[in-house]
């Protein structure tokens, strides 16, 4: 079975919906794909944030591991 990985990209042909996306985070029990970005408004960024992008995160648990493809990785 695929183990994933931080910064490998995956698709998920989960029974919802299909996901696809990097791997951003990585647990034992989950991990979190991002499929989107979207650069901070001037406002939030002014406020102190160190982050200059929204990140969109779906969770995928251990137990649909097996209903992810690999496709590539990332340095």
């Amino acid at each position: 079975m695929y183990v994933p990985k931080v910064n490998d990209y995956v698709k998920w042909n989960s029974q919802y919906a299909p996901v696809e996306g990097w791997v951003y985070f990585f647990d034992q029990s989950y991990i979190t794909i991002e499929i989107s970005t979207k650069p901070k408004e001037k406002e939030q960024l002014i406020n102190g944030t160190h982050h200059k992008k929204d990140h969109v995160l779906v969770v995928c648990y251990s137990q649909y591991w097996n209903e992810l493809e690999y496709v590539k990785s990332r340095k």
